[in-house]
């Protein structure tokens, strides 16, 4: 099991900090007609049951911004994954189709309002640590190019950033041939609700990704 760990300057900053830590081999496929099915219908209610203008207190949304504000950044300038999907669905476009493995990820985290970074655990050097983004770290967001992390969350391995709540980096992406997973969903809210996702998406990837050897683990600084 991978090592995770919190960093100070996180912290001192977020106390109520809980982190997902979900690994599992994986099968993963281009498109699963099924689970598009279940976005769809979460789109829809989403779209339906939300406002835009109401996006930004979902209250892990809520959270992660106010984190972000801590450590210096602008949530309005460098949005949290989850708050981008939930605009995107009210501007009346659809989530992104990109593999079976990411578009669950997409769908656990509209649904929860948790920004879920997701990892081919096999290209991660080493252990994990998240700190804050320094001013000129390289820096690739997947599909955004070299992203400015200075004063985001940032994952780190032995060789650099791999994961921030706002985008997660090319070089550590799930692709096709991805057989070890790494999720880590990030609650700045608190420990309420991680139990409920984690029954939920263990059901999830077992169902739509042939999951075996899931495993669970929550870090905090409590």
């Amino acid at each position: 099991m991978m090592k995770i760990e919190l960093s100070h300057q996180i912290t001192e900053v977020c106390p109520d900090l809980h982190v997902l830590a979900i690994e599992a081999k994986v099968q993963n496929t281009n498109y699963d007609a099924e689970l598009w099915d279940e976005i769809k219908s979460i789109e829809e209610e989403i779209r339906t049951q939300g406002q835009l203008d109401q996006v930004n207190k979902i209250p892990a949304i809520l959270a992660t911004r106010q984190a972000y504000k801590k450590l210096g950044k602008d949530p309005n300038r460098y949005r949290p994954s989850a708050e981008s999907l939930h605009r995107r669905l009210h501007r009346g476009l659809p989530l992104y189709q990109i593999n079976t493995l990411v578009d669950l990820i997409n769908l656990i985290s509209i649904r929860t309002g948790y920004s879920i970074g997701g990892f081919d655990a096999d290209k991660i050097n080493g252990d994990l640590t998240l700190g804050v983004g320094r001013a000129g770290e390289i820096y690739h967001g997947i599909g955004r190019g070299e992203l400015n992390i200075e004063g985001l969350p940032v994952y780190r391995d032995n060789i650099g950033g791999i994961g921030t709540p706002t985008s997660d980096e090319e070089r550590t992406k799930i692709d096709l041939t991805t057989s070890n997973l790494l999720m880590l969903i990030n609650a700045y809210s608190g420990k309420s609700g991680l139990e409920e996702t984690k029954n939920r998406t263990f059901s999830q990837l077992e169902k739509y990704v042939s999951a075996t050897d899931i495993s669970a683990r929550i870090i905090t600084s409590r």
